[in-house]
């Protein structure tokens, strides 16, 4: 009978390991996820600034104006 109950004792413990490591994957999980939705948006805003960068810099170099000549032409 004691082997029966220390199989038994065994067994719970091993199943509330099992219980608490799903809960600490699930959680892991969720944490995972709120990350990639994060670094998604700030991609998504690095990509726009960026184009919004390029268009300045463009815009900027076509309104530059040009240097006059030296004083000796």
């Amino acid at each position: 009978m004691t082997d029966d109950t220390d199989t038994s004792l065994r067994l719970n413990e091993l199943e509330a390991h099992i219980a608490h490591q799903d809960s600490t994957i699930d959680d892991l999980n969720q944490v995972i996820l709120e990350q990639w939705n994060e670094i998604k948006a700030l991609s998504e805003k690095l990509a726009r600034l960026d184009a919004k960068v390029q268009t300045i810099e463009q815009t900027a170099e076509a309104n530059e104006p040009q240097d006059p000549p030296p004083p000796h032409y």
